[in-house]
């Protein structure tokens, strides 16, 4: 079996070294500067991570979400007739759970379709495309035959069994319905699409996640955004990546693999890539600590629910700090002080309960060289757990803690004194993505769920507030339904991105235009409240108008 598929091997990853690639399928490409190094599984030990460090081990992403144009402006541009701007010219590229390519949505009006090319990650039994091993790749002209047919699905087996990536692909690209009072931002855009197989079971059980948990891990999305770019680049067109979906065990910065690849690519000329915020603004799964005085320890507590009887959480200290970390469980028994170490894993049964726990404390992560504390449970007691940390220096010193984010762990569990701030996911701390929160455009408030900045090094994240409040969207089987997070705000402003890309390089106005140039237009035309200080941890730079920008461009 092909090793990125077989779940006796773990995908991780290494930096490229030359020659290590050619004629072994040990490694697996992912970028310039990533590759897949498959390691085979030892004996299922959470201890393997400790063997291998942290960082190798791919994130798990799970999905950002759950009418109107006119609240960010586009609709005025595109009824100017001198602008009229539909992303002609322009490919989105959705790297999600894949598209219902029969639904009206995305076909032309000869019913041919708007996608360029489709990659499910899921289906073995066709050709993959050029330069990937896995897969099956089905391009304009084949499901353009599905669609002539009687059974479309007989031809071109692909399709959206949950119907997210349907939804965020109608959302920025999705064809005109009137009946169903429906319209896509970009109408006028082609498609290329990724549906993402699930992650191994071998990486949900190291980082303790339910078997069942629908989730994504990070070399596969990585590898999604390298197809979209390869096949724009092939074309010669304008791209906008539009990636719905998000992590919290991370470090909330932008050292990661992904954020570093789409770091790159927002540089380049022509490509851009945009990100939800994501949803755990009310999750309770943020806690922050700030420790000024002796004897520099802090105690902070858990609540654990019957719901989760494994999970993982994160401790990230800042760099004045060498933590030693304790944990208590709910019926008093206490664990041994574990001191930071190089590597290594510290397993402890708890005798008065049937909880296993599993603590990394790695005194240099070495993706951004700070202290990170891993701490995993498995049949965990409900009730109050606490955590003590303790600076072995004896200075002043500060942390965050996080949750798994999304559907990996229930809203039932939860830190007991936690904070909104500091909630933005990954891959939303990248420096050069368009990060994007959402709010309800219909009362100009935040949502609730939206998650906030800024960054764990004070990064402004988010950059700017799209709507994201019940987005009317397709759903599978041609039906109609609303898409309310970060997700449905990232595909309104993918759609934004594609307009500007339209001006800026098909009409030939700027056609050097870089992700990161339209991403500083957008957030300098946007709309600012005179009751905020921007930027700020909600708004960003504030509300998308588009618009707006284009009047700062006539400015002479």
């Amino acid at each position: 079996m092909n090793k990125i598929l077989d779940e006796n091997y773990y995908d991780l990853i290494v930096n490229n070294r030359k020659g290590i690639l050619e004629n072994n399928d040990t490694f697996t490409a992912l970028n310039e500067r990533h590759c897949i190094l498959h390691a085979e599984v030892p004996d299922m030990d959470l201890c393997n991570l400790g063997l291998y460090p942290y960082y190798r081990f791919p994130t798990l992403y799970t999905l950002a979400s759950e009418l109107s144009i006119s609240r960010s402006g586009i609709t005025r541009i595109q009824s100017n007739p001198l602008l009229s701007l539909y992303g002609r010219g322009v490919i989105v590229g959705v790297i999600d759970t894949g598209i219902d390519y029969c639904h009206p949505a995305f076909k032309f009006s000869g019913n041919t379709t708007r996608i360029l090319s489709i990659w499910d990650q899921t289906i073995q039994t066709e050709k993959p495309p050029e330069g990937f091993t896995f897969g099956s790749e089905y391009n304009r002209e084949i499901i353009n035959f599905a669609l002539e047919s009687g059974d479309p699905l007989s031809i071109v087996p692909t399709n959206d069994e949950n119907g997210h990536g349907t939804a965020i692909a109608s959302i920025i690209a999705g064809g005109p319905d009137a009946s169903q009072s429906f319209s896509g931002v970009v109408p006028e855009a082609q498609l290329i699409v990724v549906k993402l197989k699930e992650a191994k079971q071998n990486l949900k059980k190291i980082f303790c996640v339910n078997e069942d948990a629908l989730c994504y891990q990070e070399t596969d999305i990585i590898l999604g955004i390298r197809y979209v770019f390869s096949f724009a680049r092939r074309l010669g067109r304008p791209l906008v990546i539009c990636l719905a979906i998000s992590s919290s065990m991370t470090g909330h910065e932008a050292l990661g693999a992904t954020s570093s690849y789409i770091n790159n690519l927002c540089q380049l000329p022509q490509v851009n890539v945009t990100v939800a915020a994501g949803n755990e603004g009310n999750r309770r799964g943020h806690y922050y600590g700030n420790i000024s005085t002796s004897p520099f320890s802090k105690e902070f507590e858990l609540r654990v629910s019957r719901n989760d009887p494994s999970f993982a959480f994160e401790i990230w200290p800042d760099l004045r700090a060498r933590l030693s970390v304790q944990i208590t469980a709910p019926n008093g028994e206490t664990m041994p002080i574990v001191y930071p170490s190089f590597k290594g894993c510290v397993a402890y049964d708890f005798i008065l309960s049937s909880t296993y726990v599993w603590v990394n404390n790695v005194l240099i992560e070495e993706e951004n060289g700070t202290q990170l504390i891993l701490i995993r449970l498995r049949n965990a007691s409900e009730g109050i757990w606490r955590v003590r940390l303790k600076n072995i220096d004896s200075n002043p010193f500060s942390f965050h803690s996080w949750l798994p984010g999304g559907d990996l762990i229930s809203e039932d569990t939860f830190f007991i004194e936690s904070t909104p701030d500091t909630t933005i996911t990954s891959p939303g701390n990248a420096y050069y993505a368009l990060t994007t929160s959402a709010y309800n455009q219909f009362t100009d408030s935040i949502l609730i769920t939206s998650s906030r900045g800024y960054t764990r090094f004070g990064l402004v994240k988010p950059d700017i507030a799209a709507p994201g409040y019940e987005i009317p969207c397709a759903s599978p089987n041609n039906g109609y339904l609303s898409l309310t997070g970060t997700g449905a705000a990232a595909a309104h402003a993918s759609g934004a991105v594609a307009i500007v890309f339209e001006w800026a390089i098909i009409q030939g106005n700027f056609t050097s235009i870089t992700g990161n140039d339209v991403n500083t237009l957008i957030m300098r035309g946007a709309d600012r409240s005179s009751a905020e200080v921007y930027p700020n941890t909600i708004w960003g730079y504030g509300k998308l108008d588009l618009y707006s920008l284009f009047l700062l461009l006539t400015l002479v």
